[in-house]
């Protein structure tokens, strides 16, 4: 059974916690994790690119001229394609990029992309993050306390706007509770700061 330092706020080493094998273990199913995150990337795409065809345009539907004797080509209405201001032929329309994902393929992703990080050593478990107020500075000093740099997530437990409002100016450093975790989120960032609690909810997930 896997064992891993509990730290606090200053870096110190206050326990161990004891992590169940086929969690932290886990098999990393890299095929699974590409096509989750390219499904997850494909649904940020809004596809909003529209434009009007010659029914949508406004304006008058009357024929421009007659049809003979005035020596120009025959002319519907002013909406034609073929004017300016006028409807657009085979123009872009909205589309969606959205790709469905079955639940078990994203939770066996999110699995595998847990075990990457904890089998890697980019995972810091903290006891608890709890700040009175925001302040940024807090924020940077313990960050840097735990030796963490770059791109971080921290996870916690339960929603706390004091730790969201002090990380929230820090680059590259991104909040979110243990619920709404996602595979690209977990990818993307190079080291998770989790609390206890919030991991232990996570292993709970995955062994049910």
């Amino acid at each position: 059974m896997p064992t891993v330092n509990v730290l606090t706020r200053s870096g110190e080493v206050m326990g161990n916690l004891d992590m169940s094998d086929d969690f932290v273990n886990a098999e990393v199913n890299k095929n699974v994790l590409h096509q989750v995150v390219v499904a997850q990337l494909a649904n940020m795409r809004s596809g909003t690119a529209s434009t009007k065809t010659r029914a949508e345009v406004v304006g008058s539907g009357r024929k421009l001229f007659r049809q003979k004797g005035t020596g120009r080509a025959r002319a519907g209405n002013s909406k034609s394609p073929t004017r300016v201001h006028g409807g657009v032929a085979f123009g872009p329309r909205p589309r969606s990029f959205r790709q469905s994902t079955p639940k078990r393929m994203l939770r066996l992703a999110l699995r595998s992309a847990l075990a990457d990080k904890f089998q890697n050593n980019n995972v810091t478990i903290i006891d608890d993050i709890n700040l009175e107020k925001p302040k940024t500075k807090e924020m940077v000093g313990l960050l840097q306390n735990l030796g963490l740099d770059g791109k971080i997530l921290i996870v916690l437990d339960v929603d706390n706007k004091n730790v969201y409002y002090s990380a929230r100016n820090i680059p590259q450093v991104n909040v979110c509770t243990w619920n709404l975790l996602n595979t690209y989120d977990v990818l993307w960032h190079d080291k998770l700061l989790i609390t206890q609690a919030a991991v232990q909810k996570l292993e709970e997930k995955f062994q049910k």
